[in-house]
């Protein structure tokens, strides 16, 4: 399959020496899936900074929170009740734990291709009972004056979309978790539509029904309901196993085009597109056959999870037709490439 996506020649724009770890005694394992948006005349992303313990020779450790602090967990890896054959996820004794524990951190640039950590500007991190392995892969939304960080909260418990909103990038206010689990992949629109919040997502079922794009709407961006679905997997194709929305719809004279990621059950990550209609978001218009993106660079097809593209952010350039898709490339660097809207929608069917 080919793309028609044109990479940045710099990428990857980071990687995980680029930045410090949170704390001494952790490294950053990967950095994953930026959020991004515009403020104070700079591109910004919000990257998911997924770190761990220096491991040692015997021993699987990992970071946890708890109402006290950060605990660090470690097992034999000879202990015959731990499965560690995947990278990202570990079961002990009965019970799923992650590998890394993410928070998210921003990064900011004056170019769209060189980005540093600025100043003054604070962590976000997992707090409460219901993020207590993580957040992860934010979304962000500038909505009549105020951003909408959408993320994936991660605990015991499950995994869920919270929410955080602010206006200075200083203080937030915390909503919580606003979608239960299993639901993960949330954007909001980035203006209402008849009077109405609305948001892509993604709940998922492992007995019934599957891992697909779902449309919710709401009159004070908090209360969700009137769900819809909307993108389904697709048997034999590149987006079989899963799919889910990437950054907030773009509006277009043709429609909501949503760039969106879709999985294989090789777990091999490409993107794609849908188009929405403008006055009924539940109407699906068209969508790609074949993918606008799939893993071909080097460090695309290698990293810490392979053969993977995966975007929850975009610029929406001022010629009406660049977009810049910032992008987590094999589950270890951030990167970005260049589109062009009409090309998107040429392939739409």
């Amino acid at each position: 399959m080919k793309d028609i996506a044109r990479r940045f020649a710099a990428n990857p724009l980071l990687a995980p020496a680029d930045l410090k770890p949170s704390r001494e005694g952790l490294q950053i394992a990967c950095l994953l899936n930026p959020g991004v948006f515009e403020y104070d005349g700079k591109t910004w992303m919000l990257i998911r900074v997924a770190e761990r313990p220096v491991q040692k020779d015997g021993i699987i450790s990992f970071p946890v929170l708890t109402p006290t602090g950060m605990r660090i967990m470690e097992i034999a890896t000879d202990d015959p009740e731990l499965d560690a054959s995947d990278p990202r996820v570990i079961t002990y004794k009965g019970a799923d734990y992650l590998t890394t524990l993410s928070h998210l951190r921003l990064v900011c640039s004056e170019d769209g291709i060189r980005f540093y950590e600025p100043g003054g500007y604070p962590l976000l991190q997992g707090s409460g009972i219901l993020e207590a392995f993580g957040i992860e892969d934010c979304r962000v939304t500038l909505l009549e004056g105020r951003y909408y960080l959408t993320f994936t909260a991660v605990s015991e418990n499950g995994v869920g979309v919270g929410m955080r909103t602010t206006v200075n990038w200083d203080e937030f206010e915390n909503h919580g978790m606003i979608l239960p689990p299993h639901n993960k992949d949330c954007a909001i629109f980035e203006e209402k539509v008849n009077g109405l919040y609305y948001m892509l997502h993604r709940p998922s079922s492992v007995d019934l029904g599957g891992n697909y794009i779902w449309l919710a709407s709401s009159p004070d961006g908090l209360h969700w309901g009137n769900h819809h679905c909307l993108v389904k997997t697709r048997p034999g194709k590149w987006d079989s196993a899963r799919v889910g929305a990437g950054a907030a719809p773009i509006k277009t004279e043709k429609g909501w085009l949503e760039i969106y990621h879709g999985a294989n059950e090789a777990h091999e990550y490409c993107l794609g597109a849908v188009l929405l209609d403008l006055q009924d978001p539940s109407k699906v218009l068209a969508r790609t056959d074949t993918p606008i993106m799939v893993p071909s660079a080097d460090y695309e097809l290698n990293g810490f999870f392979g053969k993977v593209v995966f975007t929850n952010g975009h610029i929406v350039h001022p010629d009406g037709d660049t977009i810049t898709v910032y992008y987590g490339a094999a589950d270890e660097f951030v990167c970005g490439a260049d589109f062009s809207l009409k090309a998107i929608l040429d392939l739409l069917k």
